[in-house]
């Protein structure tokens, strides 16, 4: 939950609250949507292609004998505001799309053909097969990828877990011509095996109906390959070298198959206790000890983790520097845990505390995207019986000791497997895995430990299992309003510290609500030194408050804290019923704010890794990069790298927090069912407690934009990874303050951009063209992420170039009929039902965090769109494209395109895997074809002479 530590599961994810213009498809409509399920995945690949069944997937899409263009489906669906996508698993592949009603039945026979009569010609085969290669390329440098393919390595000789699912050039390409198999004749002739009814489960939804069938029973099964991973490669230690800077521990687990127990769940129930982080829990007594950031225990239920041969049950442990070097009593933690819970029997009070959450969400759940909906669901259909297909996932549906207990009794030390991952493991690690090329080392479990865990050894006395939860919902009465009805947000209270916006929920009729608030300062954006300490106090307050909020958060009241740019942001929702507490829970921990020196160290030093890791990323280098040139006064996230590096204290750190909790202005939005009078309180209750004084001069909430020059600006940077292959090419164009009207070409530019881009010109697997609403100021561009081993980016940007010349001419060429079309198909998604509350809620919140308060901005560019016409695109488009300032940002990769000297040992380990983030490495222009643009080699010095926009809102 908090913002910045990442933990070792989840890669990374930080809030991205920049830049997508919002707006554009605001809410997902009742759309028709349908789903495709067929039982055969990456374990059916043949042993001489890996990666068969995933290139398949592909290739059904490229044109049919009834549609033949190659990209016509999605050119169908962008026009009617449609999306599409498909995933290959190791035992199933799915397809889904969904589509405006009106448009479903044409969809669907368009859809129906991709697997009636696919084109799959020989031309595109090779084309697509970089798509595949790219997309392999985009996942080497994740480490839950790397990490699933040297677990799967570990599997029996001959056991699918083992192949190589992804597929790449070598693979589907090179090593076939080589070998003269013939990939476009086995590609057929593994449609035609397998593509077949009777394994094919589908899901439709329109109109509010539901249908689902199935023909005849999927019939591919694995399950005579049981226990793949009884094996002595399994039951090991085995050291792992990551792309990131991470300290990650993984104990797993191989089971017999437990789908068949889906009606108990018995993995469930034992990942709940041991993911629990309350008093009593493993993750409470590591914290304690400063070991631990983070734990997660369980099986996520991919074909991956779960599937006709076996089950994985993982606990994954995110490490403190002191807890790597601690390793092994980590371990000994979980053991003990674990061997309390096989002494004591499951019980039955905390199986129903669970069931009774689990159906008290379930209950009330807000309406899921009918695309989600169907993938589902056709996946339900290949997994459980006709009368669970909605419910086999999500329910616990009968308590069964025994089942319980023989999942329970499986997870010894004797049969675990022991991953470690950490930067401290380079030059350590010999071996090398085949497809991601990860570093690593194998060795038995330490003689000393095994002998202990060999025994009966003691329990830590501070283990126990989980108290009674205060926090679960008992009432679910729907409130009277004291107020008139609105169908917008109404301000209820406005004062000089703070104010709060009110809206009752008549709409959606659940006990649901939403509180948010945005503590407005003037002390975050000082200095990098004051960015790194916020940060650091969001995080200490987050680990503060995990262990009492945990309950709240298991009773499906979920909260985030987030180290905005100009303001600490809180954002709860759930149940209305316990909410308050949760809240004043929060406050509470806000206003009492206490570091402990080891808990500060422990941040200090994770801090230096987050930052680290989000700069090894090519995407978030270059976000980082254009962003440093568009907004004034923004600093990087290399300057808050340096800053933490430089070292700061904890008595830094208790200094600004007196700082930011003294003058503070707190604005609120509430949103559900809670009365006017209640969501008063809230406010009220943040200004008792903080004691916080007015602001003494206005903070603003956006940056201000530099107006670029028109003409050409380029960046060049190398890629902080030194090992990573992936390029990224941003071309963007600055339009200007944002006005009413958005004349934004992104829908029409999405499928030929696509087409040309990443289809014909086969340049990556992820190309797009993005609306950016940069703190007001409109801008549009076009993202290309490749390979520095394919192409190199000034001959990307050339093509980008290319495209958006084709675009110009397309666009004038566009008949009235479409134009219209795709601005019907706009007007449509705009003036959608909001599928569920937290969508109205999301839309309002950007008004009040931005302090616009247009909350009738909806409709207002409905109004616009309906007066918009043709030429007014067009022209605007070709102005934009010839007197706009214009910014290529250019992160380059490593390889032979950039002249890169290729790895001296490809078998053997990398020099060293981590270079140095603390500095951009500027690069020159290469290109006859760029000769125009002014090189950016130093942003402040090219910054500071530009003009700037004024604070931009549209305020009516």
């Amino acid at each position: 939950r908090a913002l910045l530590v990442s933990d070792f599961s989840h890669e990374d994810e930080e809030e991205d609250e920049e830049e997508e213009l919002r707006g554009l498809t605001v809410c997902v409509p009742p759309q028709a949507a349908a789903a495709l399920c067929i039982s055969v995945g990456s374990f059916s690949d043949p042993d001489d292609l890996p990666g068969l069944a995933h290139f398949l997937e592909h290739m059904v899409f490229m044109g049919s004998e009834k549609y033949p263009a190659e990209n016509g489906f999605d050119a169908f669906l962008k026009k009617h505001g449609g999306t599409d996508n498909a995933s290959t698993d190791c035992e199933r592949t799915i397809f889904q799309f969904d589509v405006q009603r009106k448009y479903f039945r044409e969809a669907l026979d368009r859809w129906a053909q991709f697997f009636i009569c696919p084109l799959m010609i020989e031309d595109a085969i090779d084309r697509e097969v970089e798509a595949v290669d790219s997309e392999y390329q985009l996942a080497r440098p994740s480490d839950s990828h790397r990490k699933e393919m040297l677990f799967g390595s570990l599997a029996k000789p001959g056991h699918p877990m083992s192949k190589f699912c992804w597929g790449n050039a070598q693979t589907l390409k090179h090593e076939p011509r080589e070998k003269q198999i013939n990939t476009y004749e086995r590609l057929r002739l593994f449609w035609r095996r397998y593509y077949s009814a009777h394994y094919m489960t589908l899901t439709v939804q329109s109109k509010g109906t539901h249908r689902s069938c199935s023909v005849g029973e999927p019939r591919l099964d694995f399950s005579h390959l049981q226990q793949p991973f009884d094996t002595p490669a399994f039951n090991k230690l085995y050291r792992v070298v990551p792309v990131r800077k991470v300290h990650a521990l993984t104990i797993s687990w191989a089971v017999p198959p437990q789908g068949k127990h889906y009606r108990v769940k018995p993995l469930h129930y034992i990942s709940w206790l041991i993911g629990h982080e309350g008093t009593g829990s493993i993750l409470s007594l590591l914290r304690r000890k400063c070991w631990a950031l983070a734990l997660f225990g369980g099986n996520s239920e991919t074909g991956f983790d779960q599937n006709t041969t076996y089950s994985i049950f993982s606990i994954s442990i995110t490490l403190t520097d002191q807890g790597y070097q601690n390793f092994y009593q980590v371990v000994h933690l979980v053991f003990q845990y674990l061997k309390m819970l096989q002494t004591l029997d499951p019980q039955q009070r905390i199986y129903e505390e669970i069931q009774k959450i689990e159906a008290n969400e379930f209950h009330y759940q807000e309406q899921t995207d009918p695309i989600e909906f169907v993938e589902n669901i056709c996946e339900n259909m290949q997994l459980f019986p006709k009368e669970d297909f909605l419910t086999g996932d999500q329910l616990m549906f009968e308590y069964d000791p025994q089942v319980i207990s023989a999942a329970l009794s499986l997870l010894t030390p004797g049969r675990a497997n022991l991953l470690l991952l950490s930067p401290e493991n380079e030059g350590l690690c010999p071996l090398r895995e085949k497809w991601f090329g990860t570093c690593y080392s194998e060795e038995d479990v330490s003689n000393e430990w095994a002998h202990i865990w060999a025994g009966d050894f003691q329990l830590h006395p501070d283990l126990h299992l989980p108290v009674e939860n205060r926090f679960i919902a008992t009432d679910f009465a729907l409130k009277t309003s004291d107020c008139p009805e609105s169908d917008f947000p109404v301000r209820i209270v406005n004062s000089e510290r703070g104010c709060l916006w009110y809206k009752k929920d008549n709409k959606f009729k659940i006990p649901k609500a939403y509180i948010r608030f945005n503590l407005i300062s003037p002390v975050i954006q000082k200095s990098p030194e004051n960015l790194v300490l916020f940060d650091l106090f969001v995080n200490i307050l987050a680990h503060n408050l995990a262990e009492p909020a945990y309950e709240a958060d298991v009773a499906q009241l979920e909260y985030k804290l987030v180290a905005g740019e100009h303001g600490l942001v809180i954002r709860l929702k759930g149940f209305n019923h316990k909410l308050p507490l949760l809240l004043k829970l929060i406050v509470d921990h806000l206003a009492d704010f206490t570091a402990e020196p080891g808990v500060f160290a422990m941040f200090s030093e994770q801090l230096k890794k987050t930052y680290f890791n989000i700069l090894i990323k090519p995407e978030r280098l270059g976000k980082d990069v254009r962003l440093l040139i568009l907004e004034h006064n923004r600093w990087s996230v290399i300057q808050k790298h340096q800053a933490v590096t430089k070292g700061l204290t904890v008595d830094d750190l208790l200094a600004f927090a007196g700082e930011l909790k003294a003058e503070l202005y707190a604005e609120g939005l509430v949103q559900g069912n809670f009365t006017s009078s209640e969501s008063k309180e809230f406010l009220q209750y943040f200004i008792e407690k903080l004691q916080f004084r007015p602001l003494s001069t206005e903070v603003p909430v956006l940056f201000r934009v530099v107006e670029l020059p028109h003409k050409q600006h380029l960046c060049k940077v190398k890629s902080l990874n030194k090992g990573d292959a992936n390029s990224e090419v941003t071309v963007y164009y600055q339009v200007g303050p944002l006005q009413d009207v958005r004349l934004c070409p992104q829908m029409h530019m999405e499928e030929p951009c696509f087409d040309f881009l990443r289809t014909k010109e086969t340049l990556g697997y992820q190309v797009y063209p993005t609306c950016r609403n940069t703190s007001g100021v409109l801008g549009f561009s076009v993202t290309v992420e490749t390979q520095a081993t394919k192409f190199s980016t000034e001959f990307v940007e050339a093509k980008i170039e290319d495209f958006l010349v084709g675009f110009g001419e397309r666009l004038s060429g566009l008949s009235q009929e479409a134009f219209r079309t795709q601005v019907t198909a706009l007007i449509k998604l705009k003036e959608c039902e909001d599928a569920h509350l937290g969508e109205e809620v999301e839309r309002n919140w950007f008004e009040v965090v931005t302090q616009q308060y247009v909350f009738t901005r909806l409709k207002k560019e409905i109004e616009a769109l309906k007066l918009f016409a043709q030429e007014d695109l067009v022209s605007w488009f070709l102005e934009q494209r010839n007197s706009s300032g214009k910014l290529s940002v250019h992160v380059v990769g490593f390889g032979v395109e950039e002249n890169d000297p290729a790895e001296q040992n490809a078998d053997g380990p990398p020099s060293s895997a981590y270079g140095k983030v603390s500095e951009l490495t500027f690069l020159p222009n290469s290109a006859p074809s760029l000769r125009d643009a002014t090189l950016v080699t130093d942003i402040r010095a090219f910054t500071s002479s530009l003009p700037l926009h004024p604070y931009h809102k549209i305020l009516s």
